[in-house]
């Protein structure tokens, strides 16, 4: 596949340029309010903007379904798009769900562990306020021994090294 841009915007006041036809950030129901029992509003609630070749799609966080933008070419296509279906559980539901081969996951994970690895590497270099430059073969970031550490993490808990994969 040809490679794609990546922008990561985090904090209250870095936030992405929002598209015309944007209409309102909701909170997908699909993630349940956390342990604190509300949803705090927020200028631009989690999620995602993605810049198709002819398309604009907008997302709340974790798996929830995207959404054309602006409605209008929403509307006009409509006919055209396919059907999701709805699952029976929430996001982390489907996840466990998914662990256990009883549910097929919202995020598959064969797209969403690479993905996961990329904003992990998003974060390592939000931190250090550098550019990485990783070794996609050996998995490990070549210009910076302290950024490769964090990367790594520290070593797995005893009982569990089967489980730890690079």
């Amino acid at each position: 596949m040809p490679a794609v841009d990546i922008n990561w915007y985090d904090g209250l006041n870095n936030l992405p340029p929002i598209p015309e036809g944007y209409g309102v950030s909701g909170l997908d129901p699909n993630i349940p309010a956390p342990s604190t029992g509300k949803l705090e509003p927020a200028k631009l609630n989690p999620g995602k903007i993605i810049y198709g070749k002819d398309l604009i799609f907008k997302g709340g966080s974790h798996g929830s379904t995207l959404q054309i933008i602006p409605e209008a070419k929403a509307k006009e296509i409509q006919s055209r798009l396919p059907e999701v279906s709805i699952s029976p559980s929430n996001h982390f539901a489907n996840f466990l769900k998914g662990c256990k081969g009883e549910e097929k996951t919202r995020s598959a994970f064969e797209i969403a562990g690479p993905l996961s690895q990329v904003f992990c590497l998003g974060v390592i270099a939000q931190r250090l306020n550098s550019k990485l430059v990783l070794n996609p073969q050996t998995k490990e970031i070549v210009n910076d021994k302290f950024a490769n550490a964090l990367l790594a993490g520290p070593p797995p808990a005893r009982g569990w090294e089967q489980y730890y994969k690079m």
